[in-house]
């Protein structure tokens, strides 16, 4: 008895070391598996909806230094803010830039990234503000503005008070109105190209949209509309900005218009003082996608890369590759169709897509993925086509939700990008939380 009770005692003292050592394993599993996790996704900022503004609409642009800067829809008076993000140990810090006033004189409520120009300093557009009287289009009153923004040469660009805004020009509606996705560009001469969504000479109601070109001269800006939508097959209401070619030809996308009405995209080449639009594509609506709202992409070959937000096989919107077909004629290919089901109507890409020297293409969708709040999507080339992979499905929740903006990536391969819901910031300061800017790491 007194054997079989050793053995037993020792049977049971091994029997709770086993699952001493199993619980081990599995906690250390479970903790292995959120900390992996969260190295490849994270929050870097949550928006309040005060100081720091809140709904981060368009895209952001990276420095020489790796801060980031952007553009928030709300905040302060509900019109908008210019921040920087600066990394300090590991956290991200923000500073407000600047604050947009209500209907200001000079511009407000930019939904459009700000850029670097050739001199260092900063551009954006305002949507509205600046002229109130020639485009009273309801909450965005005003027809909108182009903005420069410096630090102050005496001191650090850090504060809000050590930055400068200048608006450089105000569109008058017959000249274009309420720039709202655009990407400005810059000539060696230090031209500024855009377009507008509204404006102009066509017979939308308040204008289709114009092409513009801002030619500097003594520390002012001279104005000249380069076409001017009229909502016929030529396309209307172009929400990104255009590219230039080697040749100096431009292109860009409508978001509607065209053969079919649902968008464009087009080809705008100089001749003296004149530019003339070819059509390139029309979107018909099927299985190429609707609505091109994203700027195009050029790869080394010349082929153009873009994206819609609406219809295509999976009626989620689509990749495309626009190749040049000989003649003259261009070649449209749908690299990827994006599944629709649930979310929001415009559920595609509505930023611009990240395209590497290997043809892997990176992007964000606006409110598809795995819970209908939008996704963060890789797209491998192969020789069966593209394979997708979500990188992250946001949830609308301490995530995010809703990136309609483009992602960008700095040189280590990480993308930042923002989400215009979601986070932590107060909801009773935002409309369903404030947004987030948010990393994902290789």
């Amino acid at each position: 008895m007194a054997v079989a009770g050793a053995s037993q005692i020792g049977s049971s003292k091994r029997g709770r070391q086993t699952v001493r050592i199993l619980l081990v394993v599995i906690l250390a599993m479970i903790c292995i598996g959120p900390r992996a996790q969260s190295q490849t996704f994270q929050v870097i900022h949550n928006f309040t909806g005060l100081g720091d503004g809140s709904e981060p609409t368009y895209g952001l642009t990276l420095d020489a230094g790796g801060n980031i800067y952007g553009t928030t829809f709300n905040g302060n008076a509900l019109t908008g803010t210019v921040y920087k993000l600066t990394n300090k140990g590991g956290n991200w810090i923000e500073n407000p830039l600047y604050y947009f006033p209500y209907q200001g004189s000079g511009g407000s409520i930019p939904y459009s990234p700000v850029v670097q120009g050739k001199d260092g300093s900063y551009y954006g557009t305002a949507a509205s503000g600046g002229n109130l009287v020639a485009c009273p289009n309801g909450t965005t009153l005003g027809c909108g503005a182009v903005y420069n923004l410096k630090p102050l040469p005496s001191r650090p660009p850090t504060p809000l008070t050590q930055w400068t805004y200048t608006p450089i020009y105000i569109f008058n509606n017959s000249d274009g109105a309420n720039p709202y996705g655009v990407d400005l560009i810059f000539a060696a001469d230090g031209s500024i190209y855009g377009a507008t969504s509204n404006g102009g000479t066509g017979t939308c109601f308040g204008g289709c949209g114009v092409v513009f070109q801002l030619t500097p001269s003594n520390g002012t800006y001279t104005e000249t509309v380069l076409y001017s939508f009229t909502q016929g097959t030529d396309g209307a209401h172009p929400w990104s900005g255009v590219i230039f070619d080697q040749a100096g030809n431009l292109y860009g996308t409508t978001t509607g218009g065209g053969t079919f009405g649902n968008g464009t995209v087009y080809q705008l080449t100089k001749s003296g003082s004149t530019w003339t639009e070819k059509i390139l594509y029309n979107f018909t609506g099927g299985a190429d996608g609707a609505n091109p709202y994203a700027a195009l992409v050029f790869d080394a070959a010349g082929n153009l890369y873009g994206a819609t937000v609406a219809q295509g096989a999976g009626m989620g919107g689509t990749v495309f590759e626009l190749s040049p077909a000989g003649g003259g004629n261009w070649s449209l290919q749908t690299l990827f169709a994006f599944n629709g089901n649930g979310g929001q109507l415009a559920r595609g890409p509505y930023g611009r897509v990240i395209l590497l020297g290997d043809g892997t293409i990176y992007g964000t969708t606006a409110s598809d993925g795995l819970y209908n709040f939008g996704s963060v999507f890789k797209l491998t080339p192969g020789s069966g086509g593209y394979t997708y992979t979500s990188l992250h499905d946001f949830t609308g929740g301490l995530d995010g939700g809703y990136p309609r903006g483009y992602p960008v990536m700095d040189k280590n391969g990480n993308i930042f990008g923002t989400t215009t819901t979601g986070g932590t910031g107060d909801p009773t300061n935002c409309v369903g939380a404030c947004g987030v800017v948010y990393e994902v790491a290789p």
